[in-house]
C-alpha cells in the first residue's frame, strides 16, 4: 500500500486533472442549473474525454471499460470527484450497476443494456426506495410482482429514483415471493424499459435545492414485463442489491477525497490573501491555523481508510466492515472540511460565485443515501464485537 500516488497512476491522474481544470470547471454552473445548455455541454465534454482516453476508467475492461484495479482506480477517482459534473463526463456514474449487471444479466441483457451504458448510450436508473418504508432496509419494500404465464406483473410506488426523468430502463426491486419466504429470499430485481404501460411518472423530486439532479416518484400499476427481463435468479433482489452498493459506497468516498481537496485548496487561498483588521493576513490567526490542522488530520485520516478499503477489495475481500466505516467517515469529513472552508470565506462562501454551497448541500445528501450513517455505525460496532465474542478480537496490525 502507498498514500502517496503510484508513479504509473500520475500520468492519467494528472491528465484527468488537466481536463477538469481547462475544460469541466467553466461549464459547471451550466451543469447545475440544468436544462437542454447543459446536456449539450455535458455531450461535448463526453465524447471529447472519450477521445482522449479517460472514459469508464473503473470499469472492468471485458465490458468495454478501462479496467484500473480498484487502488489505482482510487487515486484517478478522487480527482474526479473534484467537481461534480466530471463524473458524468467522465462516465463514472454507471460504475456500481454495471457491476451488477454484469454479475447477474442474462446475454442478452449485458448486449441490450450493460455494453451500451458502458459506453453511455443507455441509462438504467434503480427503483428500490418506497415512500413511507424505511427503505435503509430494503426487506421493507411493499412493491410487488407477481408472475403471470411468461409476463411480471408490477404494482407499487418508488421515489428517489435517480435519474429516472432521462432512463432507457429502470431496474425495480420486488418482492415476488410468498410471505412464508425466507425475507432474504423474497425479493428480486426486474428490468423495465422506460415507456411501459403502466408505468407512469408521478413528480419530480428535488433534494435540497440541487435543481440539476432529478429523483422522480414513480408509480407501478399493473406493469407488464417480459419474464425474461428478471435480472439474475428469483428471490436474488437483495443478494444483487449488495453487489450494487459495495461498489457504490467505495467510488462515493474516492470521490469525496477530491471535494474534500478542492474544499482544503480554497479555504487555504482565502486564508493566505484575505487581509484583515490593520492589513493583517487571516493566515497569522491561531483560529485559521486551527482550521488547518483539523482539515489536514481529517482528509488524510479519510484517505488513508478510504485507500486501505480499495486495497482489500482488489485483492478479492468483501471489506464490509472497511466500506461501512469509510461511509460514515469519509462524509463527515467532507461535510466538516467544506463548512470550515465556507465559514473562512464569509459571505462569499454562501453565495454561488464559489462551488462550496453546491458541495455543502451534496455532503448532506451523501450521509443519507447508499444508507444512511446510522446503519453503517451499527454493522461495524456488531461485527467487531462479534469477533471478540468468537474470542477473535480485532488486531488492526493483522487486518
Amino acid at each position: 500500500m502507498s498514500f502517496g500516488v503510484p508513479d504509473h497512476v500520475r500520468p492519467i491522474r494528472e491528465k484527468l486533472l488537466r481536463f477538469i481544470e481547462d475544460h469541466v470547471y467553466d461549464a459547471e454552473p451550466i451543469y447545475q442549473r440544468g436544462g437542454p445548455e447543459a446536456e449539450a455541454i455535458q455531450a461535448k465534454l463526453r465524447d471529447r474525454a472519450k477521445a482522449e482516453g479517460l472514459w469508464a476508467l473503473g470499469h472492468p475492461a471485458s465490458m468495454g471499460g478501462g479496467g484500473m484495479p480498484w487502488l489505482d482506480y482510487a487515486y484517478a477517482n478522487e480527482v474526479i470527484g473534484r467537481c461534480d459534473a466530471a463524473m458524468d463526463v467522465f462516465g463514472t456514474y454507471s460504475l456500481q450497476s454495471c457491476l451488477m449487471l454484469d454479475a447477474a444479466g442474462t446475454e442478452a441483457q449485458k448486449q441490450t443494456i450493460l455494453y451500451p451504458k458502458v459506453r453511455g448510450d443507455t441509462y438504467m436508473a434503480f427503483s428500490v426506495t418506497e415512500p413511507g418504508a424505511g427503505s435503509s432496509d430494503p426487506t421493507n419494500i411493499q412493491t410487488t410482482a407477481r408472475l403471470e404465464g411468461d409476463e411480471w406483473v408490477i404494482n407499487g410506488r418508488k421515489w428517489y429514483v435517480s435519474g429516472g426523468d432521462h432512463a432507457d430502463w429502470i431496474c425495480v426491486m420486488a418482492r415476488t415471493e410468498p410471505q412464508d419466504a425466507p425475507v432474504h429470499g423474497a425479493f428480486s430485481m426486474i428490468l423495465v424499459p422506460a415507456g411501459t404501460p403502466g408505468l407512469t411518472r408521478v413528480r419530480d423530486m428535488h433534494v435540497l435545492g440541487l435543481t440539476h439532479m432529478n429523483h422522480p416518484e414513480y408509480l407501478y400499476e399493473e406493469v407488464r414485463v417480459p419474464a425474461a427481463n428478471l435480472l439474475g435468479k428469483r428471490g436474488e433482489g437483495f443478494k444483487l442489491f449488495q453487489v450494487r452498493l459495495g461498489p457504490a459506497r467505495i467510488t462515493n468516498t474516492m470521490r469525496w477525497l477530491g471535494q474534500c481537496q478542492r474544499a482544503f485548496d480554497l479555504m487555504c487561498d482565502r486564508i493566505n490573501s484575505r487581509k484583515v483588521s490593520k492589513g493583517a493576513l487571516l493566515s497569522t490567526k491561531q483560529l485559521m491555523q486551527q482550521h488547518v490542522y483539523d482539515s489536514y488530520v481529517e482528509i488524510q485520516s479519510a484517505r488513508a481508510q478510504v485507500i486501505d478499503a480499495a486495497e482489500k477489495l482488489g485483492k478479492g475481500e468483501q471489506a464490509r466492515v472497511e466500506v461501512s466505516a469509510i461511509k460514515v467517515a469519509v462524509s463527515r469529513t467532507l461535510h466538516n472540511v467544506i463548512d470550515r472552508a465556507i465559514q473562512v470565506h464569509g459571505a462569499l462562501g454562501l453565495s454561488d460565485d464559489l462551488p462550496l454551497e453546491t458541495m455543502y448541500r451534496m455532503a448532506r445528501v451523501m450521509r443519507i443515501v447508499d444508507g444512511p450513517d446510522e446503519v453503517h455505525v451499527e454493522r461495524v460496532g456488531k461485527t467487531i464485537l462479534k469477533e471478540f465474542a468468537a474470542g477473535n478480537g480485532w488486531d488492526f496490525g493483522q487486518r
